[in-house]
């Protein structure tokens, strides 16, 4: 994991405002959100899906709820970050069955969560960010 100096780091926005601006430059929601926070990601290396920019956020005002945004949530940009996540490639072969629903948890656990990032990795999310940085100069 490497952070990322950003003019948006400490800055408070409006969540829509903000994820409006993400979304646009094909970044999402990550999965991992709480009501109070969570982080934008963007993969920047297509569909291999192990290098990413992230930017989380803190929720001071309102709620995240996806679902159902809660109008004037505002939230609190906290350092942009890029990691690399490493997978063995395929179906994990010792998934674990759920008695509950009958569920297969099919997904591996990365090799390395937070893998050696490479230069060419690192400048491109700063070109990235600088996208995001031009939408709320």
């Amino acid at each position: 994991m490497i952070a990322i100096e950003s003019k948006l780091t400490n800055r408070e926005l409006d969540l829509a405002e903000l994820q409006g601006a993400l979304e646009r430059l094909d970044f999402t929601l990550g999965g991992n959100w709480e009501y109070d926070r969570g982080c934008f990601d963007k993969r920047l290396d297509g569909e291999k899906q192990t290098v990413w920019l992230r930017v989380p956020f803190e929720v001071v005002h309102g709620r995240l709820d996806p679902d159902a945004p809660e109008p004037g949530t505002r939230v609190v940009v906290g350092a942009p970050f890029v990691l690399r996540h490493l997978y063995n490639p395929g179906d994990d072969h010792a998934a674990e069955f759920y008695t509950l629903g009958a569920l297969v948890n099919q997904f591996q656990a990365p090799i390395d969560p937070d893998a050696a990032v490479a230069d060419a990795d690192v400048t491109k999310a700063k070109e990235v960010l600088q996208e995001v940085e031009a939408a709320f100069a």
